[in-house]
């Protein structure tokens, strides 16, 4: 009787050894694997079982929470979505994150070890902290001005502070309200099915994620290479230019929209947008030197993280003569964000010092206390400060008596670039209405903001495009938001 009772005791502590011993498995070395399989909702439902953070603009809320009182409970509420939803992105609980509520999910769920001072602890309970907040550097004003300035058209504004890099406004148009994508039922399918079917395409970062050739706006990088490798030494002396001008090694001719443009002076061609003169500085300083002073100007890295990533910008490295003279003049294979020449214009303004653009200022757990933020690169010189100086002379020029007039701000210094950019099959698209610019007080010698705007579906009319009719006015708003 005894021997049968220990050999049950054994057997049942057999038993008990393998129970744990299966539990240690699933628990530890396929807790992974099951996490990941989409059958099972645990993670999902605790996910949503905590209000998530707040994404903040100027101290406020531009996000909520609202119980739904349903297994995934917290669903995810916007405060002017529209507005600012080429800054938060969406947070669905069916499509999951985009833009900053992706980049900064961790944070606002509280899954971030930074939360907390005992991750592993949290990792081996699955605990989930209280949500904590992300602080914007947007200011509101500078964001409904570009909203506003926008309207209806298609297109985008990139605003910045020079000297930071810190970004004032990010706005695409058309936009969407990403309230419409909270929660899971039909009405969220059937928003997700409307807005991702849209032929305008209300769901695309046009600020940070689409990339336009920037046309005539690319001429402050090209003036730069000029002055900055010694082609010229005087922006008021002739450049000996044609024009027409015969793209080196082909039959294709170059013209002007304006006239005046033959033998024109830097300063008369960067007023009047001569593309002939431009695009023979281009081949005159060479493809090492146009590759040096784009990428000294952010193109062809891997794009900038805000932390949401930004497209790369991009200017051939490998062309030939003509093809170096169309790039010169922002065409052929040369493209830009707003974002990237909002930070051209910056450069510009903070004599030759560009700063890396960055978008959140702070980041603090559920009580308010700030959490260690990453470090942010130092800035880097895209070129010598008396270059600068010289380039912020000739946008200025640009504003004061140019094309870019309706972009002038009484009480402070302006300066700008008109750009028109072709696309389409043989050139024949709508161009795209660019402007570029930059603006200070009077009394400062601190640049207050740099802006970058584009307008897709511009009038048809050239002209008016090309002078300034669509993008400045916009960006004279921007700024003087930014100004108050």
């Amino acid at each position: 009787m005894i021997r049968c009772s220990r050999h049950a005791a054994a057997f049942c502590l057999l038993l008990f050894v393998a129970l744990l011993g299966n539990a240690a498995w699933v628990q530890v070395f396929r807790a992974p694997e099951l996490a990941a399989d989409p059958a099972n909702r645990r993670a999902q439902i605790l996910r949503y079982a905590e209000p998530r953070g707040a994404v903040l603009v100027a101290g406020r809320p531009v996000t909520g929470t609202h119980d739904s009182g349903g297994r995934l409970r917290h669903e995810r509420t916007y405060t002017d979505g529209p507005l600012y939803a080429p800054v938060t992105g969406f947070s669905s609980q069916t499509y999951g994150t985009s833009l900053l509520e992706r980049a900064e999910d961790g944070v606002l769920s509280g899954t971030d070890p930074r939360l907390t001072a005992f991750p592993w602890w949290d990792g081996l309970t699955r605990a989930r902290r209280r949500g904590g907040s992300v602080a914007t550097t947007i200011d509101p004003a500078v964001q409904r001005a570009a909203f506003t300035g926008l309207g209806r058209r298609t297109g985008a504004v990139a605003a910045v502070e020079p000297r930071t890099g810190r970004i004032l406004a990010l706005v695409s148009t058309p936009s969407y309200d990403p309230a419409q994508l909270s929660g899971n039922g039909r009405k969220v399918t059937a928003a997700w099915r409307r807005l991702t079917g849209s032929a305008r395409q209300p769901m695309l970062n046009r600020a940070i994620r689409q990339t336009y050739p920037p046309g005539s706006a690319f001429k402050v990088v090209t003036a730069a290479a000029a002055l900055e490798s010694g082609l010229v030494d005087d922006p008021d002396e002739p450049t000996d230019s044609p024009d027409p001008y015969t793209l080196p090694g082909t039959d294709t001719v170059l013209v002007n929209e304006s006239d005046d443009c033959e033998d024109a002076s830097l300063r008369e061609a960067f007023r009047i947008s001569c593309n002939t003169v431009f695009a023979r500085l281009g081949v005159g300083a060479g493809l090492d030197t146009m590759v040096r002073t784009a990428r000294a100007f952010g193109f062809d890295g891997r794009g900038p993280r805000i932390p949401s990533p930004v497209a790369p910008s991009t200017f051939d490295t490998s062309m030939d003569r003509a093809q170096l003279a169309l790039s010169s003049i922002g065409q052929y294979d040369t493209t830009a964000t707003p974002l990237q020449m909002a930070t051209v214009a910056a450069a510009v303004a903070d004599d030759g010092e560009r700063a890396a653009p960055y978008l959140v200022d702070e980041v603090t757990d559920a009580s308010g206390t700030a959490l260690a933020a990453p470090e942010r690169p130092a800035p880097v010189r895209a070129m010598g400060p008396a270059t600068a100086r010289r380039l912020q002379e000739l946008m200025v020029d640009v504003v004061e008596h140019g094309s870019g007039h309706r972009a002038a701000i009484h009480g402070a210094v302006v300066g700008g670039k008109t750009g028109t950019a072709q696309h389409g099959v043989h050139n024949e698209g709508t161009p795209y209405a660019w402007f570029i610019s930059w603006a200070r007080r009077e009394d400062t010698a601190e640049p207050a903001v740099a802006v970058a705007v584009v307008v897709e579906d511009a009038a048809a009319d050239r002209t008016e495009i090309s002078g300034g009719g669509s993008a400045a006015p916009i960006a004279g708003a921007v700024m003087r938001a930014a100004l108050r």
